[in-house]
Order: structure tokens, then sequence, then C-alpha cells
């Protein structure tokens, strides 16, 4: 397959991800393979510039990297912030989105800032980067999920709920939508601005520059853009 997607199999970009209800950033896979969101959305306008068919392989969060790396997927697009751990893993493409993270907890809990965590257990998925910004939190016990079930994510809330946890920390796109919830809060939010990309195996240059590429049209034509609007109208396009 020519400019450089010759690794690609049989038309078709094989993506890594959990099948979580992290709206909007991302729903469940859908029975005909669809998912919405604006994950989804964004990885469909880029197969659609490549020409290619787009197929989701759900994973445990832990099985990421080592699907990438068994050739089980050609890349993983689900929520990976671009990290200097995450680089010796994995190349990544250009970002396709910036976020920063946040701290959900129970209603009652009356923490607003990170000072105010200190003999708080907060829970993130184990070696994030919102793991890493957790344990700068003074004082806080770290509880690491280790994504080792389907939804790491409801995981989380879960045991928040029951109070195993006080609360977790995750990127601002899934966590507004808790603060309407009447168990939870939004206590606070960090601006980390931590990028976005694309994971694909180290060395595969011709598929990352393939992709780079698309993801450069797609932000030139303003779709991109659009996705972003239509699924996450309060926060603001950081890619222009």
């Amino acid at each position: 397959m020519s400019g450089g997607l010759d690794l690609v199999a049989d038309g078709r970009l094989t993506l890594g991800c959990g099948d979580l209800d992290a709206m909007p950033l991302m729903g469940l896979i859908r029975p005909d393979g669809t998912r919405p969101g604006y994950e989804p959305a964004a990885a469909a306008l880029v197969a659609a510039q490549l020409g290619l068919e787009l197929v989701w392989v759900p994973l445990e969060w832990s099985a990421f990297y080592p699907a990438l790396h068994a050739g089980t997927v050609d890349g993983i697009w689900c929520g990976q912030g671009i990290t200097e751990h995450r680089r010796t893993l994995a190349d990544f493409t250009r970002p396709y989105a910036v976020f920063s993270e946040s701290l959900v907890t129970r209603i009652e809990c009356p923490a607003s800032t990170p000072e105010e965590c200190a003999g708080l257990r907060v829970g993130a998925i184990a070696e994030s980067t919102n793991m890493a910004l957790t344990e700068t939190f003074p004082g806080v016990i770290a509880v690491p999920f280790d994504g080792a079930t389907d939804d790491v994510y409801a995981d989380m809330i879960a045991a928040t709920r029951s109070g195993e946890i006080d609360g977790f920390v995750d990127d601002d796109v899934v966590m507004v939508p808790l603060d309407a919830d009447p168990e939870l809060r939004l206590a606070f939010t960090v601006e980390t601005r931590n990028p976005w990309g694309i994971a694909v195996r180290k060395g595969e240059d011709g598929l990352r520059d393939a992709l780079d590429g698309a993801l450069g049209a797609i932000i030139a034509d303003g779709s991109l853009e659009a996705a972003w609007r239509r699924h996450m109208p309060d926060l603001p396009w950081p890619l222009g």
C-alpha cells in the first residue's frame, strides 16, 4: 500500500482502545462496530483521509502496549497523553487533542486544592499521566487501578461511591459530566495541558507519517475542530 501504509493489513486501520463509557470522549462499541464520542469521530476522519476501513479492538487498559508490540493492532487510540515513559513504549503522532486533569470526589469531601488532599485515598490509572499528577498532591495516598478489567473508569467511579477511595483523578473531558451527579463533585482541575496522540510501534515511521499527514489535513480543513465542538462545546479548541 502506498503512502507509508504498507504495514496496514487488508486496507483496514486496526486500533486498540478500552471499551469504555466515558462520554463525550468515547462510548461503548456498538453492535455494528462503531463507537460514539470525540475520539472515534476523530479516528473515523483520519481513516477516511487514508482510504482505510476503521476497526476497533477492545482491550483492557493494561493490555494496550503488549497488544501493540504483538502486532494485534496497528495503533492505540485511547486517551494516551504523550509522556516520556510512553515514548519508551511506542512512537506517537502529532496531537489530536490537549486536555487537563481533574479530581472528582464524593459530595461530602471538602478538598478543593491539591494541598487539601493530604490523607485522602485518591485513585488513578496505574502508570498514567493522571497517576503522575496524583502523586504530586502533598500527603495524598495514591491508589493505582491497574486496568485489568474492561472498564477501569467505571471501576474508579464505583470505588469512589463505595468509599473504597475518596476520589479519583482523570482527564477533564470525562470528568465534567460527573459534576451533575448528586453523589459526586468536581473538586478541582489542574491545567496540565497534556497533548494526546496515537501510539504506533517504534520504527513504523511510514504509518506514523501517514497518520500525521491525515491529522494535518483534518486540522487544516476544519473537520477535526468541528468534531471537537460537536462533542465538547464547553471546552476550547486547543489546536488552532
